[in-house]
């Protein structure tokens, strides 16, 4: 994706980058370095941020409809979904005794 001449692609380094209104629909910015970057108004609808970095970043206005943040792996049978369920569930008994041990 290109913006004013400059490639803009995932693990990118934005850091403090004026994106001001840009339009940044469905871009790669996948491990993207957004720290302190100013996205005010811009329009990330579906755009893949999956790891990236945006401690900082102003996003007052911007269009986040659909973005992707993290990528849940689809099961792939029965025996990946049994296994991704067994997962989430002793994750949340984990958390459960984590808060109650805290406590």
């Amino acid at each position: 994706m290109n913006i004013n001449g400059y490639e803009i692609k995932s693990h990118s380094n934005l850091e403090d980058a004026y994106l001001g209104y840009a339009n940044l629909e469905g871009a790669n910015l996948e491990g993207a370095n957004l720290e302190g970057a100013s996205l005010k108004g811009a329009n990330l609808m579906g755009a893949d941020l999956e790891g990236a970095s945006l401690k900082g970043a102003n996003l007052e206005g911007a269009n986040v409809t659909g973005t992707i943040l993290e990528k849940k792996e689809e099961p792939q049978d029965d025996k990946d979904l049994k296994i991704q369920q067994l997962e989430e569930e002793l994750k949340k008994y984990k958390d459960t005794l984590k808060a109650l041990l805290d406590g």
